[in-house]
């Protein structure tokens, strides 16, 4: 009889992943570094750019080198998957005492319950660092409460126009700039911010995602060249002139309190291999935590366990991966074997 209990109680238990919550997620939690005490919550659910892998690396970088507790949160299919571009997410409630939000998203419609945690966090303002699609992160339709959040919003609250990305991140989607896939990147910091703390030691980015066409409200930071091949030694298109492609800004919407955002039309999976572009993102996490006194241009930022990223694609993805496959600082980033998405 006891045992039977004893065995009630464990499989019922939060560890066991019997939590709905749980399941969405994997937490990594450091043990020393300046970020002990502070917790960092990515949120993964792009279609394209694996930013479901990308986002774990960098918070196992955060965690296991520099102490921060940091949550990992995707989108799952019914059968608990991760499902790149989903809406399905759970435990957002983590984000009531997150001192950071990482996100890689793109057109999500969250459900009531997990939205109104967002909404919370930016009225209090708090910093946000943001990937690639992210500028696009929401598309809510048929839903008053919160259509203000889309992309390409046009509705009666003016000071929404446009949405989450132009009003919090400071750019909505506008176009591809140059061919994607066929033209890859070269990121070129502004001259009158190499002193920025965001570019601390950042130096030789080159990325394998294309340009976006970008005029951001804020400061930016570095921009693009758009490269005629998938190399870094691959020629400047002359064609192209050098758009934004990375950039900070001080948002505050309606009713609540100054924040700041940190965006970047770059951060693939492949992406993040470049060293230089993977110090940018990691200077600027510390930096929207307002521990610029804690980057150094030899700080270790070296992947944690092993990362072998998918080559971003829009048709297939690392299937059957549960996030708690994803658990501790060993396991493989990503597991599973690429299949296609279903057509619709």
């Amino acid at each position: 009889m006891l045992k039977s209990i004893l065995l009630f109680l464990l499989l019922t238990s939060p560890v066991f992943g019997q939590d709905e919550a749980g399941k969405y997620k994997v937490v990594y939690k450091g043990e020393k570094g300046p970020g002990v005490g502070k917790n960092i919550v990515f949120i993964a659910t792009d279609h394209e750019y694996r930013g479901e892998e990308s986002l774990p690396a960098f918070a196992r970088i955060l965690a296991k080198r520099y102490g921060f507790t940091c949550t990992v949160i995707w989108a799952l299919d019914e059968a608990g998957n991760i499902l790149p571009g989903g809406s399905n997410v759970k435990g957002l409630e983590v984000l009531d005492n997150a001192d950071l939000l990482v996100i890689f998203m793109r057109f999500a419609h969250f459900e009531d319950k997990q939205m109104q945690h967002i909404d919370n966090y930016i009225k209090r303002g708090g910093p946000i660092v943001a990937f690639r699609t992210s500028t696009h992160a929401f598309e809510i339709k048929n839903d008053p409460k919160w259509e203000h959040y889309s992309w390409e919003y046009n509705g009666p609250k003016k000071e929404w126009k446009d949405g989450f990305g132009e009003v919090v991140l400071g750019e909505t989607w506008v176009s591809h700039y140059g061919t994607n896939h066929k033209q890859s990147s070269k990121i070129i910091i502004q001259k009158a911010q190499a002193s920025h703390p965001i570019m601390t030691g950042v130096k030789d980015m080159w990325v394998q995602s294309g340009g976006y066409t970008a005029e951001p409200k804020g400061t930016v930071l570095a921009r693009g060249q758009v490269l005629n091949g998938m190399t870094a030694t691959s020629a400047p298109d002359p064609s192209k002139e050098l758009l934004p492609v990375a950039w900070v800004k001080e948002y505050q919407v309606e009713g609540g309190k100054k924040g700041k955002s940190f965006t970047t039309t770059h951060g693939a999976s492949e992406d993040i291999l470049n060293d230089g572009f993977r110090r940018m993102a990691i200077n600027a996490m510390f930096w929207g935590l307002g521990m610029e006194k804690a980057i150094n241009a030899k700080n270790d930022i070296a992947f944690v366990g092993p990362y072998k990223p998918t080559t971003f694609n829009f048709s297939g993805y690392k299937a059957d991966v549960k996030p708690a496959d994803l658990a501790g600082f060993e396991s493989l980033i990503m597991p599973g074997e690429i299949v296609k998405k279903k057509e619709k």
